[in-house]
């Protein structure tokens, strides 16, 4: 595809940093949020400001959204004030949000039936995969809508995958989460014991980051945690929605991930006690 004309819903932590990589590469780029003072740093790179989301789509060729929780992309899409008020056939809509894959297979069939193309495609990567462009992106839907976009992708993508047909987006970023999950319990408990056994915990890191139990949360957000540095990369309240979301998928499924399970309530416990909006790495805490 040429320079489209992009509206892009949600400014959040990755969502502000892949507008930049798409203004950078010369698109031109609406935006709506909620707050429309998060959106003043996109707004002096050249970004202009929308009302609403459909207001951002009107005349525009591409919509992507990456916003918080499934009854918000409900909304974005489906709302009085939403795209499809505002979509016109040849358009195309990319979800990027982290969300449900039933809500994926019906943004997909609701977009056919106004000609209108839909992808899946959420992303993994964190605030620093956004930032340097390197995100992970699984995408579900229509493999011809998905090549017709896989060059703009490539703005802050370095890893794109086609995963299936309209919901397998939502279950490739499930797996995703799934290993994030146990994994990050792991980095805790070897940090506690690290520190426990007084070792140099960076020390630690230089040995056990590049061998077999090499993770990006060990390279990434392990160095943050030895420096108490719990801000968000990814929100903790958005975690634990999205492990809600595979522990759902999975009993239906009729599986158990006992894993996923326990994690689920470590990080459940953290939001009572006020981490919400602190990284996952603040799961730490737990072991503090």
């Amino acid at each position: 595809m040429g320079k489209e004309s992009i509206a892009f819903i949600g400014t959040g932590v990755m969502g502000a940093s892949i507008i930049k990589h798409l203004l950078k590469n010369g698109h031109e780029v609406t935006v709506y949020t909620r707050t429309q003072e998060k959106a003043e740093p996109l707004l002096a790179l050249g970004a202009t400001w929308a009302s609403t989301p459909a207001e951002a789509f009107k005349n525009k060729g591409i919509a992507f959204t990456m916003v918080g929780y499934p009854s918000d992309v409900e909304e974005v899409y489906f709302g009085d004030n939403g795209l499809f008020q505002t979509a016109e056939s040849g358009n195309i809509v990319i979800d990027m949000t982290t969300s449900e894959p039933t809500l994926a297979k019906k943004i997909f069939e609701h977009a056919q039936k106004l000609g209108v193309e839909a992808l899946d495609a959420p992303v993994s990567g964190g605030d620093i995969g956004a930032q340097n462009g390197t995100l992970s992106i699984m995408v579900g839907g229509s493999q011809a809508t998905f090549n017709k976009v896989l060059s703009v992708m490539k703005h802050f993508g370095e890893n794109i995958v086609y995963q299936g047909e309209a919901g397998a987006g939502q279950h490739a970023k499930m797996c995703n989460q799934i290993v994030i999950a146990s994994g990050m319990i792991g980095v805790c408990e070897s940090l506690a014991y690290g520190l426990k056994a007084g070792l140099d915990l960076p020390t630690v890191l230089q040995s056990i980051s590049s061998g077999a139990a090499g993770s990006w949360s060990l390279s990434n957000l392990a160095p943050r945690m030895i420096k108490e540095d719990f801000e968000p990369g990814f929100y903790i309240k958005h975690f634990v929605k999205d492990m809600k979301i595979a522990l759902d998928e999975s009993k239906k499924m009729g599986i158990t991930l006992p894993g996923l399970a326990l994690a689920y309530d470590m990080y459940e416990k953290l939001i009572e006690e006020g981490y919400g909006e602190n990284g996952t790495q603040a799961l730490l805490k737990a072991y503090q």
